[in-house]
């Protein structure tokens, strides 16, 4: 009898017998740069698979992706996990329902201790925050591998996060998704000098983090080719987009 193939996992990048690991603080453009080949390993799914994984916010826009996000920031500390982000109890909220999606976003950030963090992310009665720009230090998106962490975070109307380094697992998943943008610092410690309601800038043409109420500037690692799959609006609508699967649903 013949051995029974295990399939790939979803996020698994692998390319013959090799695996690519994303991202972490030395390899964070090899997601995208071994994209091609683990689309068309990954990507031979049913049609109302595909389907059921897509989110309201994640979908592919007609207009040009945008390149600077602009606004308050709320800043975190290091090895925020993905129970910080969103509690397991939320995760029976399924994403591709409007109504659930939003529900879920007002949920984001609800693990965190208010001891260390007494501004809440989300004001009691809404749905969304006030702060589109997530400021954090190291091992960001650490814990269990959950997809709804940086849905959440996308839902509540989060468009980047910039943080010194992420959790694998987070990092794949925003990518994937689409929901958010994972961005580098190049230096550590720049969470330790912003502070929550900061107006800041993020310039991914010119990579850099700009915090205009301290009047500081700072360099951003490049995306690289993670970017386009974010800017289509995640895995499988940039699958779409570049012909790899079929765009009939």
């Amino acid at each position: 009898m013949a051995a029974t193939q295990t399939p790939v996992p979803l996020f698994t990048v692998r390319s013959s017998s090799q695996v690519f690991h994303c991202p972490a603080r030395t390899h964070p453009l090899h997601f995208a740069s071994n994209f091609s080949k683990f689309a068309k390993a990954s990507l031979s799914l049913r049609q109302s698979r595909i389907k059921n994984l897509t989110t309201p916010r994640a979908t592919p826009s007609s207009s040009s992706p945008p390149t600077t996000f602009h606004g308050q920031c709320y800043v975190l500390g290091d090895n925020i996990d993905t129970d910080q982000i969103i509690p397991a109890e939320h995760l029976t909220l399924v994403p591709s329902n409007p109504n659930e999606y939003r529900k879920l976003g007002s949920f984001s950030f609800s693990g965190l201790p208010t001891s260390l963090y007494p501004i809440p992310f989300i004001q009691p009665g809404t749905d969304s925050t006030q702060y589109p720009i997530i400021i954090a230090g190291a091992n960001f998106g650490c814990g269990s591998s959950r997809e709804h962490a940086p849905v959440a975070l996308g839902a509540a109307g989060v468009r980047a996060v910039v943080a010194e380094s992420y959790a694998r697992i987070f990092f794949r998943n925003s990518v994937a998704t689409g929901e958010v943008y994972p961005i580098e610092l190049e230096q550590e410690g720049v969470n330790k000098q912003c502070t929550t309601g900061d107006i800041v800038t993020v310039d991914l043409e010119r990579n850099v983090f700009i915090n205009h109420t301290k009047g500081k500037e700072f360099v951003l690692k490049p995306i690289g080719d993670a970017g386009p799959v974010i800017d289509a609006g995640g895995i499988f609508a940039y699958a779409r987009k570049t012909g790899m699967i079929s765009s009939v649903v």
